[in-house]
């Protein structure tokens, strides 16, 4: 991670051994951390973790703790969490995950959305609700900046200002 920083990188992916220095290091660079903890939790329950009855495996117990150290630097949070590992659609795993971690429900939004947009450059076109930007936006019941599991609740899908799918 340190070469990688010292190269120049905008993001860095997994950080399952980033330390303080390391994140200290990535908010000084404004570097943006894409945790994938879906991932890691995933392929622990492949391997047999049955998570909720078995004791939590040392990997999970790192990627939570580095999380929060990352969250704690400052450190710019992309929202990605390695679909394919796990099925796709289910990419509401990984917002679910980060708040179980300890991030807020708000602030998981933003890396979602306008986070994302900006790490990866994209924010001229995509990220926020605003005039000259895609209409590229869903609809929940509930309310997912309170309770981030609302953001399963999807009612509407809209994309580039055309309504996919109306739930009633």
């Amino acid at each position: 991670m340190r070469r990688a920083i010292l190269a120049g990188v905008t993001t860095i992916e997994h950080g399952d051994y980033g330390t303080p220095e390391i994140f200290k290091m990535m908010k000084q660079k404004n570097i943006a951390l894409c945790p994938t903890l879906a991932a890691g939790d995933a392929v622990a329950q492949y391997k047999g973790w049955r998570k909720g009855i078995d004791e939590v495996p040392d990997n999970i117990k790192n990627k939570r703790k580095t999380f929060n150290e990352a969250l704690q630097a400052g450190v710019t949070i992309c929202m990605g969490g390695d679909v394919g590992v796990f099925p796709h659609g289910d990419n509401a795993r990984e917002m679910e995950m980060m708040v179980e971690y300890g991030m807020k429900p708000a602030d998981v939004l933003k890396s979602a959305t306008s986070i994302n947009a900006d790490v990866f450059k994209i924010n001229e076109t995509v990220g926020r609700i605003q005039p000259g930007l895609y209409a590229d936006i869903i609809a929940v019941q509930g309310n997912p900046a309170v309770n981030i599991h609302d953001i399963r609740n999807i009612k509407l899908v809209m994309k580039d200002g055309f309504i996919y799918v109306r739930n009633k």
